[in-house]
């Protein structure tokens, strides 16, 4: 890891959670989530949260689970995940958070790197570990939430009695600086890596979105994004958790994603490109609206112009999309609106000027460098790129993760330190900053097209494929590099829409190419396949697999 620079050695106390006790004596009986049971829901205070998460913090320091502890946390969204979560946070317990939808083969490899010394879940979560391995080298401490404590070790119900019984302080003195949580990103563009968040990068994030959304404790919240649900109590929100299975948003079914927006009067939703297009398919042609939504956040991938400009005309008068843009390293760095995404951004994105993510939120320097795969130890200015020049997106502040969880490399990587022991991150990402100080996303730096010859240029994946998506038969494109002999050559990609009226293939291809050849950087793209659907990531459904695509194009054009 990292040194931390020495002013901040000595941080201030801060603990993530402290946020909870002050909402629960100021609004005590205020509904902090809404879970389902049976066929309705059932509705917790947020006097009941405050008390079950203080128990819990007890509970849990009593059978050594502690400051400190490394803990996997996989338990479904509801009153025990959020009372789980608080109460970790609340005893310094270091929960490590990874995505049951990267497989089983790369969530045992992300357990056994972190080397958790204690594991809380529920019973097909144990089964699972106990079956495939997971951390058994470093596991100590068991806990069960649900069941019969059929798999040894402690159960919720037993840690609860015990805190309960307890006056024990709940809240530790965490500082700044000291980890919170190890939160593994989901592997969609690479190896999946353990983020680790200290308490003040947590507090960062939280004050920004209360800034840049004006949330509010008058929000209700629908939790599609689990993740994301976790700022709600921090925020003062009441949150509503779905029926529907996390790791799948593109498999919700829209009817119940509606239908506890209009009983609940949900005003604010977190949630993935995918699922928002899954909503409108199905509430346009109802005449469905939503009047009490006022924002839609969504995160994971650029959501589609006409998906952004149908869910607008569902929602209440004024209301907004708002896209931030950021990764696990790094989240939020900057924030835009769907009125200035369907304004003028939209027609320079649908000519090839990549996807506006607008300007950088309060607290976090965004700038671009030089494109390069190599590490860059230190900083200094000539490392950026003027205004309107495609490099590398990097960004600074107190929402910028300082590491990796012992990954060295990786770290070395992505990270750039300034001469004040500050960090800059490398998003990854290509894009640049244009005369008005907005961002512009270009696509990831590992997707880039580099073509080869006397006219060699690069081609960039979100710049590429705006062009040819506004076609109505396309539901989306990808770009992907390909190879005739020795040449290496663009491949245009594509998925058609399917509830798109049909257009014959040959005439299909034709109105594409001409599409292309009204942009330089498009005009040399020649080569278009049909792909039946693409493959996304897990996490989202959103982000496409360009990896996967690369070996499909290779068998297509032998």
């Amino acid at each position: 890891m990292l040194p931390a620079s020495p002013d901040r050695e000595e941080g201030a106390v801060l603990n993530i959670a402290a946020c909870l006790p002050v909402l629960a004596a100021r609004h005590p009986e205020k509904i902090a989530i809404h879970q389902p049971v049976g066929r309705g829901h059932q509705a917790i205070s947020y006097r009941q949260l405050d008390e079950d998460s203080d128990a819990i913090a007890r509970g849990l320091a009593q059978v050594g689970i502690g400051r400190g502890v490394r803990t996997v946390l996989m338990v479904p969204p509801g009153r025990d995940f959020f009372a789980l979560a608080f109460g970790m946070a609340k005893a310094g317990v270091v929960p490590v958070l990874v995505d049951p939808g990267m497989g089983t083969a790369a969530l045992k490899t992300c357990l056994a790197e972190a080397e958790p010394e204690a594991f809380i879940g529920v019973p097909k979560a144990h089964a699972a570990r106990l079956l495939l391995g997971w951390a058994k080298a470093s596991l100590r401490t068991q806990v069960t939430v649900g069941g019969m404590g059929l798999f040894g070790g402690h159960t919720l119900a037993a840690i609860k009695r015990a805190g309960r019984a307890s006056d024990a302080p709940a809240l530790a003195d965490t500082r700044e600086d000291e980890v919170a949580a190890i939160l593994f990103t989901s592997g969609s563009t690479g190896c999946p890596k353990g983020v680790v968040y200290t308490h003040g990068n947590f507090a960062a994030q939280v004050a920004i979105l209360r800034g840049m959304s004006t949330l509010g404790e008058d929000e209700v919240d629908l939790a599609t994004f689990p993740p994301f649900a976790l700022f709600d109590p921090a925020l003062g929100m009441t949150t509503v958790v779905p029926r529907m299975d996390f790791s799948r948003p593109a498999a919700a079914d829209p009817a119940r994603i509606v239908g506890d927006i209009v009983e609940f009067g949900v005003t604010n939703m977190f949630c993935s490109p995918a699922l928002l297009e899954v909503i409108t398919r199905w509430a346009l042609p109802r005449g469905v609206k939503l009047p009490s939504l006022r924002r839609v956040i969504s995160a994971g991938a650029p959501v589609p112009a006409r998906v952004m400009e149908q869910l607008v005309s569902l929602m209440s008068p004024g209301a907004q999309i708002i896209t931030p843009y950021g990764a696990t390293e790094a989240l939020p760095i900057s924030a835009i609106a769907s009125d200035e995404l369907l304004g003028d951004t939209r027609r320079e994105t649908e000519a090839g000027g990549g996807v506006c993510v607008g300007r950088p939120v309060q607290g976090v320097r965004v700038d671009v460098i030089e494109l390069s795969d190599e590490p860059i130890a230190r900083w200094h200015e000539g490392l950026s790129l003027p205004p309107g020049h495609v490099g590398e997106i990097v960004a600074q502040g107190a929402v910028v993760t300082r590491s990796y969880w012992k990954r060295e490399r990786d770290t070395g990587l992505a990270k750039i330190t300034t001469a004040d022991h500050q960090v800059w991150h490398r998003m990854g990402d290509t894009g640049y900053l244009d005369a008005r100080g907005r961002l512009w996303f270009c696509g990831r730096k590992s997707e880039r097209v580099a073509l080869g010859g006397d006219g060699a240029r690069t081609l960039f994946t979100a710049q590429v494929e705006a062009v040819f998506n506004v076609h109505p038969a396309v539901r989306r494109t990808a770009l992907v590099r390909g190879r005739r002999g020795d040449e290496i050559i663009p491949v245009l990609c594509v998925e058609l829409d399917a509830k798109a009226v049909p257009v014959p293939r040959v005439q299909l291809v034709e109105a594409l190419l001409a599409l292309g050849a009204r942009q330089p950087h498009t005009a040399v793209i020649t080569t278009i396949l049909f792909h039946p659907r693409f493959p996304v990531d897990r996490r989202h459904n959103a982000k496409i697999r360009r990896d996967e695509l690369q070996g499909w194009v290779e068998a297509q054009l032998r």
